[in-house]
């Protein structure tokens, strides 16, 4: 349908089909010695390949914890995925943290009965009971923007990683902990914390992302002082700066369309910041 096809966005990896010529990602996403891995070629841009709006707006409604079911004083660990992204090895982990974290919960987004039931039962098979698992309705984006907020830390999926929903935690001003993996989908929370300025909430093994989320949600002092740096972050780094973006996605797709008037075939192409 067009002289040059660019994959972006949609579906995280590659598309396996030899008539798309590029696809849109970082130098987190897709580093050098992955590419091979992909049939397109791969357009870098300088900081993350995830688009956002600057703009977004918060609900500036009074919220409580209350309201939502949480406790007052206890620590919230928070993970606003799709349920279908949680897999054991994390939910092993999110189980010894609430032994450890007395008084702790985690928020989940609600999903369907049957999944709430899972979690909770797979909890309760790892002695922690149901009650500490509490499930947030889908509500309006403004309001789900501002009750991050009533979180304490955000906790990433690590075979897919949080991708829109962890720019959501970040943009509200809420920490978020996460594993670096291999594939696309297990980059991108590293790509987000990276293009934010935050790259000490990025973890390369289980046990160190278990490490990092025990000593966070133990130590408020250390998590204060990421609280104000990521609140400092936030509308100076380029995570958020949607004109930047702007002009580096222009930037990627006029190199696209003079390398084909050209006549040349598909190159990888690296962004300049």
């Amino acid at each position: 349908p067009a002289p040059v096809q660019i994959h972006y966005l949609g579906y995280p990896g590659t598309t396996g089909a030899p008539f798309i010529d590029y696809l849109i990602a970082d130098n987190i996403i897709v580093p050098e010695e992955k590419t091979r891995h992909y049939m397109e070629k791969i357009i870098r841009l300088p900081h993350s390949y995830q688009v956002n709006d600057d703009s977004r707006k918060f609900s500036n409604r009074a919220m409580a914890r209350e309201e939502f079911f949480l406790p007052e004083d206890g620590f919230v660990f928070c993970c606003f995925n799709n349920n279908y992204k949680i897999m054991p090895a994390e939910f092993d982990v999110w189980m010894r943290l609430l032994h450890q974290v007395k008084g702790s919960v985690l928020w989940l987004l609600r999903g369907n009965q049957w999944a709430e039931e899972n979690l909770r039962r797979e909890a309760m098979a790892r002695g922690i009971f149901g009650e500490r698992i509490i499930f947030a309705d889908r509500v309006p984006l403004p309001e789900h923007l501002a009750r991050h907020r009533l979180a304490d830390l955000f906790l990433d999926t690590i075979n897919y990683n949080a991708h829109t929903t962890m720019s959501h935690a970040l943009w509200a001003g809420l920490p978020a902990v996460t594993k670096i993996g291999e594939g696309f989908a297990a980059r991108v929370g590293a790509s987000l914390l990276s293009a934010i300025g935050m790259p000490e909430l990025i973890t390369q093994s289980v046990e160190e992302y278990e490490a990092l989320i025990y000593e966070l949600a133990t130590n408020p002092d250390q998590l204060s002082s990421l609280r104000s740096k990521l609140e400092a972050s936030r509308l100076t780094k380029p995570l958020f700066n949607t004109a930047l973006f702007t002009r580096h996605i222009e930037d990627a797709y006029m190199q696209a369309y003079q390398n084909f008037v050209e006549g040349h075939p598909p190159r990888d192409i690296q962004v300049r910041a």
